[in-house]
């Protein structure tokens, strides 16, 4: 039997219960999570693992004796130096320059602005044969700059220096346009109230605005290393190519191609995709490193 309720037993009338809406479901733009992923995995794997695949498969038709032959030959160990040198040096200097650049563009208002800020961008649109010749017939013997230079004995074009100067052209725009929205985004009453609390301008910077962009300039600095490592239009057209001296890793991979020994190709590219893989997995590991860091400091 069920219970009588205690406004009854009180004499008092029965009233209405009271009304609770039922939860609508929410409706979201996107397909659900299932569909989504699912897409998303589909699509991975049409544009990188299947390639990636293909590139592994290839070079397990080598033996071990063979693999270790075609990426350690000597020719083969001089351009690896010379073109993930060349890439780390050639980040570095984006990662300062180029947080220069974004901090110009972000706090500083001055004629031509908008001009200044659209440049950045020709790197990405420029073919990179194009930057090549350009950059070629700039710092060549017979160049503008070049021709400045060499009587000084300060060769720019047909060895090493002009491949790093090709690879600083081609990085800058990644840092830039990753430091810039951190920098506008970032709140300027944290910096006053350090002035406020007496901190110096380099106090300010290293520990209340550094912290902040910090992840994002280590974001730039992978993209930067990672595009130089792969770099290879630009770079042709003005490292003279000579072997064991400017010869990158790019420009092996094409020779073995062009000599039909594909194999040998895909084992050099499967070394340089596993140095470049593990270089990225532990930016990554030191940007989550700096998040979890900076959060523990704001807490």
């Amino acid at each position: 039997m069920a219970p009588v309720p205690s406004a009854v037993l009180a004499g008092a009338a029965p009233g209405p219960l009271p009304y609770t809406p039922r939860a609508r479901p929410r409706r979201r733009v996107l397909p659900g999570f299932n569909i989504t992923l699912g897409f998303t995995i589909l699509y991975l794997s049409l544009i990188v693992l299947i390639p990636l695949s293909a590139l592994f498969f290839k070079t397990f038709t080598l033996t071990w004796a063979q693999f270790w032959e075609a990426v350690t030959a000597p020719r083969v160990i001089a351009s690896y130096k010379l073109t993930f040198g060349a890439s780390l040096i050639a980040a570095t200097v984006n990662a300062f320059f180029g947080l220069l650049v974004a901090w110009v563009l972000v706090r500083y208002s001055f004629p031509g602005k908008k001009i200044v800020d659209a440049l950045v961008d020709l790197p990405f649109a420029l073919p990179t044969a194009v930057a090549g010749i350009s950059l070629t017939a700039l710092l060549a013997g017979n160049g503008w700059i070049g021709q400045f230079t060499e009587p000084l004995g300060v060769q720019l074009a047909f060895n090493p220096n002009g491949v790093v100067i090709a690879l600083i052209f081609i990085g800058l725009p990644f840092v830039v346009r990753t430091v810039q929205p951190v920098l506008e985004d970032s709140e300027k009453e944290l910096e006053e109230a350090a002035t406020c609390l007496g901190a110096t301008r380099w106090q300010t910077f290293w520990r209340v605005i550094f912290p902040s962009i910090a992840p994002a300039l280590l974001t730039g600095f992978a993209m930067a290393f990672a595009r130089a490592i792969g770099e290879y239009g630009s770079v042709i057209f003005i490292a003279g190519n000579m072997p064991m001296v400017s010869e990158i890793t790019p420009l092996i991979i094409i020779s073995k191609l062009e000599q039909y020994d594909y194999a040998g190709a895909t084992a050099v590219a499967l070394v340089m995709l596993l140095f470049a893989f593990a270089l990225l997995l532990l930016i990554n590991g030191l940007q989550a490193w700096q998040r979890q860091r900076a959060g523990g400091n704001l807490q």
